[in-house]
């Protein structure tokens, strides 16, 4: 039976590769960065939203950084950790976790990557829009002390949030809302509790995001509302996730190409295009005959065919040919006699 050459689909989840995958992460962070510090936005105009958020939630009762600010400052044992967790975690266990997902549960990389990239871009468009002052820099008046300026002798960090002694004019203190390192800290803790296995992943997975969440608020770096609204753009993210994988997925077919022209990147399941010269070989064999003739493959019904066109008489050897009905003997039924045979 002639072969017909199989083409190999190149499934969509299979597992990315880092050199492609370090660029587009590093280019979503440095957009990140550069948008932080080219938007600044007006100090009087970030003051006034940062005061606007805390009368509401005074309002409502919900100012929970105030006391745990006082907390904090009142307990080195308690603010002396949550300053370095704030000056470090942020930018360590977020690209850790990555990292693992990419060596370890590689079929899910794309999706938790894309989605805390997108993520993160709409914290950017939140830090555009609504440049916010943080508590610490609030008028003494409001009641915040900044617990890193307190005990940045601690650490590696000064009075310019967590940037490092000297480096404060690289980062934008008015970047509060919304608060990624809630954001962030919930993508990590999501994605502990799926993909981790043992109990402890889970333990983790759900610490993690409320630790961090009272960790931004005791220093007087966040507001309650600003982990609010990282949350909320973690949700959104996650929302946008799937719409543009997909996205990707259309453009990627649409441009990138298998050596043979045929569209890569099919869904899941799907087989790529079958090529021409396979199409055309197929239509012009006959559909294999599966009956009394024992007739198994094409080329076999192919034969047979040709000889019926050039032999319009059958061979009278051939046990497959048609008898002439003259030829064939009448058998006497049972139950009657010869008389009654003969008679008919």
């Amino acid at each position: 039976m002639e072969s017909v050459r199989m083409y190999r689909t190149a499934p969509l989840g299979k597992r990315p590769r880092w050199w492609t995958e370090l660029p587009l992460i590093a280019v979503v962070y440095a957009l990140y960065s550069a948008g932080r510090l080219l938007v600044r936005g007006d100090v009087a105009t970030a003051v006034d939203h940062g005061l606007s958020i805390l009368d509401f939630e005074k309002q409502f009762r919900i100012n929970f950084e105030h006391p745990l600010n006082r907390l904090f400052t009142d307990h080195a044992i308690l603010g002396v950790p949550a300053d370095f967790a704030y000056a470090s975690l942020h930018y360590i266990l977020t690209p850790a976790i990555l990292v693992w997902i990419f060596r370890r549960r590689s079929e899910h990389y794309r999706k938790v990557r894309t989605w805390l990239m997108i993520s993160t871009l709409i914290g950017l468009v939140g830090f555009t829009l609504l440049p916010t002052c943080p508590p610490r820099l609030l008028d003494d008046a409001y009641g915040f002390v900044d617990t890193m300026r307190q005990y940045s002798s601690y650490g590696w960090w000064g009075g310019d949030a967590s940037a490092p002694r000297g480096l404060g004019g690289l980062t934008n203190q008015y970047a509060a809302m919304p608060s990624l390192h809630v954001g962030w800290a919930l993508w990590c803790g999501v994605v502990l509790w799926r993909h981790g296995r043992g109990a402890w992943s889970k333990v983790v997975g759900v610490g993690y995001p409320l630790a961090i969440t009272l960790v931004v608020m005791g220093t007087a770096n966040h507001y309650f509302l600003d982990a609010v609204a990282g949350a909320a753009v973690m949700g959104v993210g996650l929302l946008l996730t799937k719409p543009a994988l997909r996205l990707a997925e259309r453009i990627r077919a649409r441009f990138v190409r298998t050596p043979d022209g045929a569209p890569d990147g099919a869904p899941d399941g799907a087989p790529d295009a079958t090529p021409a010269d396979a199409v055309a070989g197929e239509t012009h064999r006959a559909p294999a005959n599966v009956s009394g003739g024992c007739e198994t493959s094409a080329r076999t019904a192919l034969s047979r065919t040709a000889a019926s066109e050039t032999q319009p008489e059958a061979d009278a050897r051939d046990p497959f040919a048609a008898e002439d009905p003259a030829d064939i003997p009448r058998q006497t039924p049972r139950g009657t006699d010869g008389a009654a045979a003969a008679a008919r």
